[in-house]
């Protein structure tokens, strides 16, 4: 849920097309049938993720962050269920313009301001690009955007905390639980309406998925690309903005929060908003590689990516910045920069892991890798449409060190994001516990997918590079 810029799309791009026979097209993407397992586990995740997600806020709101407060006051009978609810703020319409203005303003930005940042920045890509083929056999054009969209708004943010002052900086922690309503309301919306347009008038009838389980198609998503015009296209609509554009915003309103507060910002919290705020620019400076990942190329859009994006990322993937607003910490100086080099070791892992990949795609292998020319493994699989393609795994570099090794580099990252929090409460590290089961989840799945798109080539593959995230261990 709410599936942060995740990650492998198969390595090494270069495809050429002859005529073949249909083989493992079908398999690609979610489940064409449901076990039991698979439909229990959307059942619990409908039903507990979004009391995670009030859980988590109403700690902080109510008990200081302590996960555990709630469950003690209610074992001891200080408190009812009717208590924690009546004290919890309610949905206003102070929340509901905010929101309402909030989205409209980032599908102006997606919609109507085509991207001029590729004319002027070097190497950013951006403007019109085109898709990973579907299952079906389709590219898709994209309009690439979001890094001027993310520049707009901070520009617009901070014109209007130095000069206009048209709002208060805390105005997002201020309204923080009603603006969870709103989220909600938004992604069960967007979920909802996802899954009749994918039964009514889907935007490619042949990339839908229909298992035949309501629950299920709800949860994973039916269609693979839902689309409104030539443009809007859910997927990358929704897994980038409003959330992800919002997640420096969430924090600097925290920072100005614990500056209301306390006086002074400490730098635990300046070290959030620094490490997180280089994740999100660098999702946005490769939106164009974002197209290549398994939330474009795999994912269908439902339940999952929907509400995952308004609700789950911008509530849980900012805990950090949340629990220092009610505990501020001030680190050692050692401790901080401790910290910092943990967040900026694992960034370099990570990107530099994926411009391997991107750049033995773009270059067809023809370029040097730790100075020398890449080995690789070439596989081949066929799509929908019955015609065999060709791609080139790569072995060499962190490709050769692990098969996801840049997760590992992603989970460093997390991991010092909860760090700056110190050790007094959970809370805060449920982020590097939501993170690893993720990814390890995601290295299950994405290598069944190719497992089962490339059969004896990806066996080939996985003996040559045997270890997943970290070489001896897993």
């Amino acid at each position: 849920m709410g599936e942060r810029r995740k990650q492998n799309a198969p390595r090494g791009e270069h495809k050429k097309i002859v005529n073949g026979a249909k083989d493992h097209g079908g398999q690609w993407g979610r489940a064409w049938e449901v076990d039991w397992f698979s439909l229990g586990s959307v059942i619990f995740l409908l039903m507990f993720a979004p009391l995670i997600v009030y859980y988590f806020v109403m700690s902080c709101d109510q008990y200081q962050c302590a996960l555990t407060g709630p469950v003690l006051d209610l074992y001891s009978g200080k408190t009812q269920l009717s208590d924690i609810w009546k004290k919890t703020p309610l949905i206003t319409w102070e929340a509901v313009y905010i929101y309402a203005a909030w989205v409209s303003f980032q599908v102006f930005l997606y919609m109507l301001l085509p991207d001029i940042c590729h004319k002027f920045l070097p190497g950013y890509v951006g403007g019109v690009q085109e898709g990973a083929r579907t299952p079906a056999g389709i590219i898709n054009k994209y309009q690439i955007n979001g890094l001027q969209a993310w520049i707009v708004t901070h520009i617009l943010w901070f014109a209007n905390a130095y000069y206009f002052h048209w709002f208060s900086p805390t105005i997002i922690i201020d309204n923080w639980i009603p603006l969870l309503w709103c989220a909600n309301i938004l992604g069960y919306s967007v979920s909802t309406f996802a899954m009749i347009k994918a039964y009514w008038f889907p935007t490619n009838v042949k990339d839908c998925k229909f298992t035949g389980n309501v629950i299920y198609d709800y949860m994973m998503g039916i269609e693979f690309n839902p689309r409104i015009g030539k443009w809007f296209d859910f997927k990358l609509f929704f897994n980038g903005r409003p959330g992800i554009v919002a997640w420096a915003l969430i924090n600097l309103s925290y920072a100005a929060k614990q500056q209301e507060l306390y006086g002074q910002v400490t730098n635990s919290m300046i070290l959030v908003n620094i490490l997180q705020a280089i994740y999100v620019v660098d999702f946005f400076w490769n939106e164009a590689w974002y197209l290549k990942t398994i939330d474009i190329c795999h994912d269908h859009f439902g339940w999952y990516l929907g509400w995952g994006d308004c609700v789950w990322l911008p509530y849980l993937y900012t805990l950090q910045g949340l629990y220092l607003v009610y505990n501020p910490v001030q680190l050692s100086t050692t401790a901080a920069v401790g910290v910092l080099l943990l967040g900026l070791i694992g960034y370099y892992i990570f990107r530099m892991t994926n411009h391997q990949k991107d750049l033995f795609r773009r270059t067809n292998g023809n370029c040097a890798i730790w100075g020398k020319k890449p080995k690789y493994i070439e596989c081949s699989y066929t799509s929908a449409d019955g015609k065999r393609h060709y791609s080139k795994l790569m072995i060499s570099g962190f490709w050769g060190v692990a098969r996801h090794f840049n997760y590992t580099g992603d989970l460093m990252g997390s991991l010092s994001y909860c760090l700056t929090c110190g050790f007094d409460h959970l809370l805060p590290y449920f982020y590097i516990i939501y993170m690893g089961i993720l990814l390890v989840h995601r290295c299950i799945r994405d290598e069944h997918r190719c497992s089962s798109k490339y059969g004896k080539d990806w066996k080939l593959y996985t003996d040559t590079v045997p270890y997943r995230l970290l070489p001896g261990v897993f």
